[in-house]
């Protein structure tokens, strides 16, 4: 599948996502809350995540997804990962004290920290009420499992850039909680709302993982590499935070002694020096082709994803499936 017809298809499922999601707040009472979600949650982006549930459901093929209570069902269950994707933002930027989000003002920068962590709480909530009631038991402790995965992967990062650990068995768990947990238990509640209990739902779970995991590490890749102007992030926040990402891992382990003690110098320093330095981190990071390193991991990572597809038969969910792992790699934000 070509990129346009992917970004096409893309954009016309995120506009039905979107009248679910507006419809959904439409229980918020509260009038300063209702503002804060609809900035959050209303001012573009793919929906990969409820996507996902969506094509995983479509693809398993166990139930008629024409049908309109069926049909609504998986979309009102599938906005739950967005809802816990945006929660994970909006308690993200109070911590980073961040001022933009996709380009726009931060809600924590408008209302405050108090109403963007309140917010956060709302979103979360609501998740497992969607979840619970919709998708049942099953499926939610399925979610509750993926959401307590991502705050236990914050803290495993913290205590990272504490003692500066050099591991990728470390730099992993990280991503396995922080990115691929969700992700990978929106493919995975897609095949269980469809009624898929085998295989066929395994693969789904690993397709997910491998394309969170590969996703993350674009992630990493692009605060290095993005533009600013595109990605709506400042560039090598990672790196002035002092962040054990990928790239730097690769690089800290290939460099010569006099660019291994360089990086790590800039790691004890403040950030304010590493800000300063991050030109010259960057070259070294490049010279010792620690991007081109985590761009192979990456890469690996959705043959394998894609790999795992074969189990089901040809359509179009499996070709959007493929497609959007093609994507990851190529995304510039």
């Amino acid at each position: 599948m070509g990129q346009n017809t992917l970004l096409a298809h893309l954009k016309s499922e995120a506009v039905l996502i979107d009248k679910v999601i507006a419809d959904d707040l439409r229980s918020v009472t509260n009038v300063q809350l209702q503002e804060i979600l609809g900035h959050a949650l209303l001012s573009g982006g793919k929906r990969i995540r409820p996507l996902l549930t969506i094509l995983s459901a479509r693809l398993c093929r166990k139930k008629n997804f024409q049908d309109e209570k069926t049909k609504a069902g998986l979309y009102r269950l599938a906005i739950s990962f967005e809802y816990l994707h945006a929660a994970s933002l909006l308690h993200d930027d109070v911590i980073d004290h961040a001022d933009v989000r996709r380009g726009r003002p931060a809600v924590n920068s408008v209302w405050g920290n108090t109403p963007a962590i309140l917010a956060g709480d709302y979103l979360h909530s609501r998740a497992m009420y969607l979840a619970g009631t919709i998708g049942g038991e099953a499926i939610l402790a399925q979610i509750s499992t993926a959401a307590a995965s991502m705050v236990e992967a914050e803290f495993i990062q913290m205590r990272s850039v504490i003692t500066k650990d050099q591991s990728e068995e470390s730099y992993f768990s990280v991503l396995e909680g922080k990115t691929a947990a969700l992700i990978s238990a929106a493919c995975e509640t897609g095949a269980m709302y469809a009624g898929e209990k085998g295989k066929k739902r395994a693969a789904l779970k690993h397709y997910g993982r491998n394309l969170g995991l590969a996703f993350q590490i674009i992630d990493d890749l692009l605060d290095y590499l993005g533009d600013s102007n595109t990605t709506g992030k400042a560039v090598g926040n990672d790196f002035i935070e002092g962040k054990m990402t990928l790239p730097l891992i690769s690089a800290l382990k290939q460099s010569t002694n006099t660019d291994r003690e360089m990086l790590a110098s800039l790691l004890d320093n403040t950030p304010q020096e590493r800000k300063k330095n991050l030109p010259e981190a960057g070259n070294i990071i490049a010279g010792c082709d620690g991007f081109v390193y985590a761009g192979k991991r990456a890469a690996k990572l959705i043959e394998e994803a894609a790999t795992g597809l074969d189990l089901f038969q040809d359509s179009s969910e499996k070709e959007i499936l493929l497609g959007l792992g093609q994507y990851v790699l190529k995304r510039n934000k």
